[in-house]
């Protein structure tokens, strides 16, 4: 199973009937090649926080009792000044044990560095001390963690969507080829997440780059905090897609490396 927010969901990420993947299909397509009555669920909506995510979605997780859980959690409660971090993570770990607790193997999945990005680069600080909780929680707990903050690949632009908050295509096949090799069962080899180009990202002259930020401005931040101070999420009424544990039978289709 899957729990998270709208990375786990699988934005910006659409497969060929238009309905998003993301991640965590990705890598349950994977783990499911060869594997009979191999079941998978994702929880995850956009916009969700972690009362949310170790509310409703926990309370889903332990009824159907699945082997393995991905929990990506956080990201909307990081980016609100007023969230007191340690009070986060103590109920991020609190969610963690009581899934260990019920017999459930979690990988946790850490915050990535936005110090790349500007006017999120603001932000950068309290990811980063939430993503060492995280780590500390990982250890304490022995729970897996992904250390988003420290893959490389992710400090690139073509990783991204054009909203500069989610993943794009490429993006998700990255961090599902990292997680696939933390549970030893690779897509692949280790380049393929670590080191996915060949060449640089491209650089825009610095008076495009400054169109480009505010066009990013007017278009995609402004709306979210629009949201924001309304109280109301872009995940406002929404469903997860995949809700029940199911047998994929091929649904979700075989992951494809290649780079788009």
């Amino acid at each position: 199973m899957a729990i998270g927010d709208s990375i786990t969901e699988g934005l910006d990420d659409p497969g060929p009937d238009g309905e998003y993947r993301g991640f965590a299909d990705r890598l349950a397509a994977h783990l499911a090649g060869g594997v009979s009555d191999f079941r998978y669920a994702n929880l995850a909506v956009r916009g969700r926080r972690v009362r949310h995510i170790f509310g409703e979605q926990l309370d889903h997780t332990l009824a159907c009792l699945p082997d393995l859980v991905t929990v990506h959690a956080g990201g909307n409660d990081v980016l609100r000044p007023n969230t007191d971090l340690d009070v986060l993570a103590a109920d991020f770990e609190r969610g963690i044990r009581r899934l260990q607790e019920a017999g459930i193997r979690p990988v946790i999945l850490s915050g990535h560095d936005t110090g790349w990005i500007p006017v999120l680069r603001a932000y950068r600080g309290r990811i980063a001390v939430f993503s060492m909780h995280l780590r500390r929680i990982a250890e304490r707990t022995g729970a897996d963690i992904v250390d988003l903050w420290a893959m490389e690949s992710l400090n690139d632009p073509r990783a991204w969507s054009v909203d500069r908050l989610h993943l794009n295509s490429t993006g998700h096949r990255i961090v599902a080829a990292r997680i696939a090799d933390l549970l030893g069962a690779p897509m692949g080899p280790q380049e393929m997440w670590e080191r996915p180009w060949d060449t640089p990202p491209p650089q825009l002259p610095r008076i495009l780059r400054r169109r480009e930020t505010l066009r990013w401005t007017r278009e995609h931040l402004v709306p979210w905090l629009s949201r924001r101070a309304l109280g109301r999420s872009s995940g406002d009424g929404r469903m997860p897609k995949r809700p029940e544990l199911t047998e994929l039978n091929g649904d979700l289709g075989a992951d494809r490396w290649h780079l788009s």
